[in-house]
């Protein structure tokens, strides 16, 4: 059930009319619980099996809890029991693939069968959210929620349910516990919202995929001009739709009086990879810094520890959004850009560059690692890369390449002759510098019997 459609409009006013009757009594909890479910069985009634046992699981561990000194034991049952889930019904297929892969390189006939289930929808969203009540209660943030039906409508809230944001019990349930008193203002903002975030999804990323699906459907029918122009649309696509989603969800939430946070605040304005992640997908940024990079130490322990926890968090949370290696990458490739700009953010040097044009190489930071976001396969990512790379060397038209090339040389030149020139001397820009350009010669030059032109004379 699409927020976008004439179905989720009927469910909607229904169950906005049913809520409204009965948001002075006690029930009301309980019809936003029914309509919560009908909402998630619509896409597949056997889901609903699904989120009541990891809903039941986590519920009963935090009661226990409660009753004995043994909470660790708990407190591990419940996190084993929400990874086990997702990595049964989303990674499950993966893993069963590159084991037989790997078999097959080392010579052993032995094919893994891979589990037949389909991924339910939205269920990194609630199990993170399920597993962040559990992880809070143990380390006493939260007081335990005792009424189980209520737990059940903060694991299920429909507007949030399939695709965040993913709030926290510490947000959400007193919302849950109180009496709702639903306002014009809350109805009026609740609409704002809603439409704002209706048109960025209908008007905005939908005709944006037109162009994308085409051109990274086929990457190696269209030429580098179409794949530059197609990984901008994109850029723009996924913030349009992913936030657009956030925004009806939210809007949906107002206009029953409840509040869900802020997921989005304008990310392609960030001036470092830091601020991009504190500003894009904020629910999860956070709750990755809470329940993982934390846990793993945080930045306790030396530059190391710190760049190692961050690197290991980074790689993790591209595995989350999907189980394929150009996920995987698409975070590798983040967590080594944090690495190298962490210590020269700190720098005055960086702190002296004008803000825009931080913001312009950002931008262009996560447009091109959107490319292993997108494209279908890891194979297909390299040859949108080459593809790209290529097209301003060897397309006339377009000597896109060779422009950036001789206006990055010419930007050197400048600093070199600056008082900025010192940034030159910290090993780690030479070093960064030097692996780009063999990396970069290693993977888009072609092979080249060109004479030096000074040989003539």
């Amino acid at each position: 059930m699409l927020f976008h459609t004439y179905v989720f409009a009927i469910f909607f006013a229904v169950t906005y009319a049913g809520y409204y009757l009965l948001k002075k009594t006690r029930f009301w909890v309980y019809w936003l619980l029914v309509a919560s479910y009908v909402f998630y069985g619509w896409w597949n009634p056997l889901y609903l099996f699904l989120i009541l046992y990891s809903t039941s699981l986590d519920y009963f561990a935090v009661r226990m809890m409660m009753r004995t000194e043994r909470r660790k034991i708990w407190l591990a049952l419940s996190v084993v029991n929400n990874l086990l889930l997702l990595g049964f019904f989303k990674y499950g297929a993966f893993a069963a693939e590159n084991l037989t892969g790997l078999f097959a390189a080392l010579g052993v006939p032995i094919t893994v069968p891979a589990p037949g289930a389909l991924l339910p929808v939205g269920i990194s969203f609630y199990v993170f959210q399920s597993m962040s009540y559990t992880i809070d209660f143990y380390r006493g943030r939260l007081e335990p929620e005792r009424n189980f039906f209520r737990y059940a409508a903060f694991v299920s809230l429909f507007p949030q349910l399939v695709a965040g944001p993913i709030e926290r019990a510490s947000n959400l349930l007193p919302q849950l516990r109180s009496e709702r008193r639903v306002t014009w203002e809350n109805v009026t903002d609740g609409l704002t919202l809603f439409v704002l975030g209706l048109f960025k999804k209908v008007a905005l990323a939908d005709f944006l995929a037109i162009y994308v699906n085409e051109v990274y459907g086929n990457p190696a029918g269209h030429d580098g001009l179409a794949m530059v122009m197609a990984t901008y649309a994109f850029a723009w696509q996924i913030y349009f739709d992913f936030s657009g989603y956030t925004d009806m969800a939210r809007g949906v939430a107002r206009m029953m009086g409840i509040n869900l946070m802020v997921n989005f605040n304008h990310p392609y304005l960030a001036t470092s990879l830091r601020d991009f992640w504190q500003r894009w997908h904020i629910s999860l940024s956070t709750w990755f810094k809470d329940y993982v990079y934390i846990p793993l130490g945080g930045n306790r322990g030396g530059k190391f520890n710190t760049y190692r926890n961050m690197f290991l968090t980074m790689v993790i949370s591209g595995l989350w959004h999907g189980a394929a290696w150009n996920f995987v990458l698409w975070g590798f490739v983040h967590a080594v850009g944090r690495l190298l700009t962490t210590e020269l953010e700190k720098t005055e040097f960086y702190r002296k560059i004008p803000k825009i044009i931080k913001q312009i190489w950002i931008y262009h930071f996560v447009c091109v690692t959107w490319i292993f976001f997108r494209a279908e396969s890891l194979a297909d990512s390299v040859l949108i890369l080459k593809t790209i790379a290529r097209f301003g060397l060897t397309d006339p038209r377009v000597p896109l390449v060779a422009a950036l090339f001789c206006a990055g040389v010419w930007a050197y030149q400048f600093v070199s002759e600056s008082g900025l020139r010192r940034v030159f001397e910290y090993a780690p820009v030479r070093v960064a510098t030097m692996v780009c350009l063999l990396l970069y010669i290693l993977f888009f030059v072609r092979s080249s019997g060109q004479q030096f032109i000074y040989f003539q004379f």
